[in-house]
């Protein structure tokens, strides 16, 4: 909702904006009306080829080129004011910075690259090529997929904790989960346990009072809000924190899709039943989360000079159970990574492609891979929720409805674990 409503504001003024300088032309520079038309129509128009000089992503640009073309004035002043927001965020800067100091701290085992490397495994070489990230084996992975059965091993899990805990979510909401999970910490916190939590503001405004991170310091719990919403800069920050990370000694942590709210469990939803997933991994790929979580918060407070105090060193063992490779990015980085993972896999899917998302918002470079698949004679499947929980979002999910199945692109709804096509 709010960023329909962000939307609607800014067409609105610039509207108003585009109007009113051209009522101010007319009235006060009326004999050079031709002049000046020419003159910021011919800007607008370099603006808008440098915008496709540089384009890698079209569709994620057309925004920009429309806007600029319907409103030049308006477009070129909002452009140069928000379009280079990542490179003026000091937050976002000094998370790009944190990504290179501790890339010291994420060295790569060559033979496991040479392996993956022999083994034609290209993502994960794009991965390790493109990323600050290690791939790893002697991982053990438990996959949950449902949060109700990821939670139990959750709570199991943080209450052995002895050293620290590292919590990092996009959605915290007080409830049976959230309260059930916060009493352990407050009881960790207490007994001297490194306990801090990191959320992002936007996830969970409406969930969370505004000093909430004050009231888990009572309990001895460090809390940062990430990319804090301010009145004045924070509506267009679009740059949110949608990790779901545990990490406990170093020993385990735990990923996914489940966020520390009931729904995710199953618990009050609104929304039928919520099908959400989770992970645990007990191994080496725990660094790569630990680090990931370490860089956010010292950018923010810059809390540790040594974050080697973190690592757990597993003994070798040869668990023969694959690669794994966790890895983020930060928006300064031009590429889209994670985009770019999901389109090396359809482009290289023979037999089947099965995607389960709750919120299809997809570009053309990812319709066009969707659709090639289905034309390589790949049987691609996508599930989206039957009860939308965002409903201008799911508006926005199936606009792509036509395209995809006018492509035998196969779609079902989820609703109460039934799939109705």
């Amino acid at each position: 909702m709010l960023n329909a409503v962000k939307r609607a504001l800014i067409v609105a003024i610039g509207v108003i904006l585009q109007f009113g300088f051209a009522i101010i032309i007319r009235l006060f520079f009326y004999k050079y009306l031709g002049i000046i038309t020419l003159f910021y129509n011919i800007i607008s128009i370099l603006i808008v080829l440098g915008i496709l000089k540089e384009s890698t992503r079209l569709s994620n640009d057309l925004p920009w080129i429309i806007l600029i073309l319907i409103f030049p004035i308006f477009g070129t002043i909002l452009l140069i004011t928000l379009g280079k927001n990542y490179s003026k965020s000091k937050l976002l800067k000094s998370i790009f910075e944190y990504e290179n100091k501790y890339s010291k701290y994420l060295n790569q085992d060559e033979k496991i690259k040479k392996e993956v490397e022999d083994k034609k495994l290209d993502n994960i070489s794009y991965l390790i090529n493109r990323t600050n990230y290690f791939v790893s084996t002697n991982n053990e992975i438990t996959y949950y997929n449902f949060g109700e059965k990821f939670y139990p091993e959750l709570l199991k899990e943080l209450k052995k904790a002895e050293k620290f805990i590292f919590m990092e979510y996009f959605i915290i909401n007080e409830g049976v989960m959230w309260n059930s999970i916060l009493d352990i910490l407050k009881e960790k916190a207490a007994k001297g346990v490194d306990v801090r939590i990191l959320y992002d503001d936007m996830g969970s405004i409406a969930m969370l009072s505004t000093n909430y991170s004050k009231q888990l310091a009572k309990y001895g719990i460090k809390c940062i809000t990430f990319n804090k919403l301010s009145p004045f800069r924070g509506i267009f920050m679009n740059n949110r924190d949608h990790r779901k990370i545990t990490v406990i000694d170093g020993k385990v942590a735990f990923s996914g899709g489940v966020n520390l709210s009931d729904e995710y469990i199953n618990i009050n939803s609104k929304f039928g039943i919520w099908k959400d997933n989770g992970i645990k991994i007990v191994g080496n790929a725990i660094w790569n989360l630990t680090v990931m979580f370490l860089t956010l918060w010292n950018a923010n407070i810059n809390e540790d000079t040594d974050i080697t105090k973190f690592k757990y060193n597993f003994n070798d063992s040869d668990k023969n159970n694959g690669y794994v490779i966790p890895y983020g990015v930060a928006p300064l980085h031009k590429d889209l990574i994670g985009e770019d993972v999901y389109i090396n896999m359809i482009n290289s899917a023979k037999n089947y492609l099965y995607i389960m998302t709750p919120y299809l918002i997809i570009d053309t470079d990812m319709v066009n891979a969707l659709c090639r698949a289905v034309k390589r004679g790949v049987d691609v499947r996508i599930i989206v929720p039957g009860i939308p929980d965002k409903k201008i979002v799911y508006t926005q999910t199936t606009s792509f409805f036509k395209v995809l199945h006018d492509n035998r692109v196969k779609i079902y709804k989820y609703t109460n674990r039934i799939c109705s096509f």
